[in-house]
């Protein structure tokens, strides 16, 4: 529940309005509304700490998101947005600012501190090396809840990504991004409800293209990608299928088969 009296003595301002809005599996979320004028999302949950943290590292980047205003017990407060349909403008806004974001390097893969999707808690543990990360934070926590055929290839894939996956600079990724977690407005577009950790850009870009496929000026705006990221792509989409298929079932075990097929396994 949304702690009005909190906010308003946090804040030093009555709470005039608060809308509850749509929000992830992880925190309540709601449109707030204060009595000087100021209007703020609000997130309730275990983890908004974690994200805030994410949050102004990502910032610290130069890369657009919400500024974080208040962080405290289970309460996260953040500039609100303003949300536009998508344009041309705002779609080269966000290649440029994800650019950014993935200019930032890491000294290991993973991230300092645990995450989770849901019920699902991610392993974020740094790996020696990017292949590593891939094969045992991402790909091998499935198995045991796979049936046994889908489990062996998936088992075969995270075998050979030595071979199929560089070892690459892990650089800071956004962690989730599909099209619902860019936010955009006119010509702007801001990163929203990030799950950082340190990897291989390719990530967020094999995310964006999974349930969608962002606007043409998107690549504009980020720029080229690394060769061989065709043949790397479904290997990267394929930790998000997995996630969909352990979280709501069997609607996305056809997306995960048709992912192993696309990496050739």
């Amino acid at each position: 529940m949304i702690p009005g009296p909190y906010l308003a003595a946090t804040f030093e301002t009555p709470v005039t309005a608060v809308r509850h809005l749509h929000g992830g599996d992880l925190s309540e979320v709601a449109r707030v509304d204060l009595a000087d004028g100021r209007r703020m999302a609000v997130k309730v949950g275990a983890n908004v700490a974690v994200e805030a943290r994410m949050l102004q590292a990502m910032d610290r980047t130069g890369a657009p998101v919400p500024r974080v205003l208040f962080q405290g017990r289970d309460i996260l407060c953040l500039e609100w947005l303003e949300e536009s349909p998508a344009t041309d403008a705002g779609w080269h806004a966000l290649g440029r600012g994800l650019r950014r974001l993935h200019a930032t390097a890491g000294r290991s893969t993973g991230w300092p501190e645990g995450y989770a999707f849901g019920a699902l808690r991610l392993d974020m543990t740094p790996r020696p090396d990017w292949p590593s990360f891939w094969c045992e934070a991402r790909l091998l926590p499935f198995l045991p809840h796979l049936p046994a055929a889908l489990a062996r290839r998936v088992e075969t894939l995270a075998g050979a990504l030595p071979d199929r996956l560089e070892d690459v600079t892990p650089m800071l990724l956004h962690g989730d991004l599909w099209s619902g977690n860019a936010l955009f407005s006119g010509d702007r577009a801001w990163l929203i409800d990030p799950a950082c950790y340190f990897g291989d850009p390719e990530v967020d870009i094999a995310m964006l293209h999974l349930f969608g496929k962002p606007g043409p000026a998107f690549q504009d705006g980020y720029g080229e990608l690394r060769r061989g990221h065709e043949a790397r792509r479904p290997i990267y989409q394929l930790f998000p299928a997995l996630v969909h298929l352990h979280l709501f079932g069997g609607s996305y075990f056809g997306l995960v088969e048709r992912l192993l097929t696309l990496a050739r396994v």
